[in-house]
């Protein structure tokens, strides 16, 4: 099945189940940075957008274990930073809608929070299209280490994501299951 099928087929279905409370465990993600022993204090997260997973709740509770909360703002040519940001803070809505923080102090995050429309059973990943994720996750890599999470609903795996060269597997992906 090609990218565009596949976003399509799982766009439906996340409208479909939006509303069935599919959520993720915080303590599902805290256990997992802990067995695998992820060092590093700074969390970068993600607004909930177009049925996304909610990690709001899952962010408030980083924040009270001291970890930096950090979000994506989108910049030229599809690139982006992660910028500081506690959950009490205000967000501006960028020009795809999606919040994005005031703060200007750029972070480099330790742990990413993915989110994603699609995967498959060897953490390959389908965003929307932009390329903004990967090219991220291959620039910070260059900087230091970083563990990738991707958050998602069960119904959102698919047999085979098709990848290319630029698409970035991720280290880990997380659904309402792993509990």
């Amino acid at each position: 099945m090609k990218k565009s099928q596949i976003r399509k087929k799982i766009f439906k279905l996340r409208k479909k189940f939006y509303n069935k409370n599919y959520s993720i465990n915080f303590r599902t993600i805290l256990d997992v940075l802990r067995k695998k022993r992820i060092k590093g204090n700074i969390l970068g997260g993600y607004y909930p957008f177009n049925n996304e997973i909610d990690v709001i709740k899952i962010l408030e509770k980083f924040e009270k274990k001291n970890y930096v909360i950090s979000l994506p703002k989108t910049k030229k040519n599809s690139q982006m930073d992660f910028l500081i940001w506690s959950t009490k803070s205000p967000l501006l809505i960028n020009k795809y809608g999606i919040p994005e923080p005031i703060e200007k102090k750029i972070t480099y995050p330790d742990i990413l929070l993915v989110p994603l429309i699609a995967y498959d059973s060897k953490y390959n990943r389908l965003g929307y299209g932009g390329g903004f994720y990967d090219r991220y996750i291959k620039k910070i890599k260059k900087r230091k280490k970083i563990f990738t999470i991707g958050l998602a609903c069960s119904f959102q795996k698919v047999q085979k994501i098709p990848i290319d060269k630029h698409d970035i597997k991720l280290d880990l992906i997380i659904n309402e299951k792993n509990k």
